[in-house]
């Protein structure tokens, strides 16, 4: 008897405060003698399950039933908490859930997790904007924010904010922007004001992804002493270590104006392999920067 079946049982009843033998044998696809002879076993086992006769009848537990913690095994209890205690991280579970359970399960992970969302150096700002972002997201309230983008400069939006998102080291929110009538990316980073508004919305369904910026194949090369940085901000597949300690990164990234001024904060420390094109921008720049900036 598969003991998967006897879990789905559990759990339908759990969901649904009773059934009848016909409708659990249509859900699981077998027949309703099977069904009686896994009430029975799950009776045998110490689970309050009972069946009522009866034109009202039906398979029941028993009201206020809960599951033992040995229907789980160990290694699902510590999955169960670790993934609480991920949450609680962000202040998504209350600390009182995590201890019941815990003592419940006679399972301590330890406290193995910190989140702090503010940059080094901040204040607390941006743990407040954070929390604003969460309750806005999970109270479907709209905001208004002044944004400061890459291309078009400062502006204030009023967007309808649909979930938080981590992405390559930075933190983002995924929005539909009243203004715009469509689905935006802000960076958390760059929203300079935010206030919380009384107008609720229904959330509209999000795309899973936003629509992909154009990116160039560029090849960069790197002395050893920039390794540290190099491994923080690039894949270890996209990375060549020569014997001389050089590193040469071989990498897609978007093509906009972005890809100059990153390149430029390596200083003297990068070169660029190819596209010849970007060698020649990064170096009229350069020559640009120190015209301005020579004596």
């Amino acid at each position: 008897m598969p003991d998967s079946r006897l879990f789905k049982i559990l759990y339908y009843l759990l969901d649904r405060g009773r059934a009848t033998a016909p409708e659990l044998a249509a859900a699981l696809e077998v027949s309703q003698r099977t069904i009686y002879r896994d009430v029975e076993a799950l009776s045998g086992a110490g689970i309050p399950i009972y069946a009522e006769p009866g034109r009202n009848g039906g398979i029941c537990l028993l009201h206020d039933a809960v599951l033992d913690r040995a229907l789980l095994s160990e290694g699902e209890r510590r999955e169960v908490l670790t993934a609480l205690e991920s949450m609680a991280a962000v202040g998504q579970a209350p600390g009182e859930l995590l201890t019941k359970l815990s003592a419940l399960f006679r399972v301590n992970t330890g406290d193995w997790l910190e989140v702090d969302f503010s940059r080094w150096g901040k204040s607390g700002g941006d743990n407040r904007k954070f929390e604003t972002l969460k309750a806005a997201v999970i109270q479907h309230r709209e905001i208004r924010i002044v944004y400061e983008s890459a291309g078009s400069g400062q502006s204030r939006r009023t967007v309808q904010p649909l979930k938080l998102s981590y992405k390559s080291k930075e933190w983002y929110l995924k929005a539909f922007c009243l203004e715009r009538q469509d689905f935006r990316l802000f960076k958390l980073n760059r929203i300079l004001d935010l206030e919380l508004l009384e107008g609720t919305f229904v959330p509209r369904p999000c795309p899973k992804e936003p629509p992909p910026l154009p990116c160039a194949r560029i090849v960069l090369r790197f002395p050893g002493e920039m390794a540290y940085r190099v491994y923080d901000e690039f894949d270890g597949t996209e990375i060549t270590r020569h014997q001389d300690g050089s590193l040469t990164v071989s990498t897609e990234l978007p093509a906009d104006s972005w890809l100059v001024g990153y390149l430029l904060s390596y200083g003297a420390q990068v070169e660029v392999l190819e596209p010849a094109r970007l060698r020649e921008v990064l170096a009229a720049r350069a020559r640009e920067i120190y015209e301005k900036n020579k004596t």
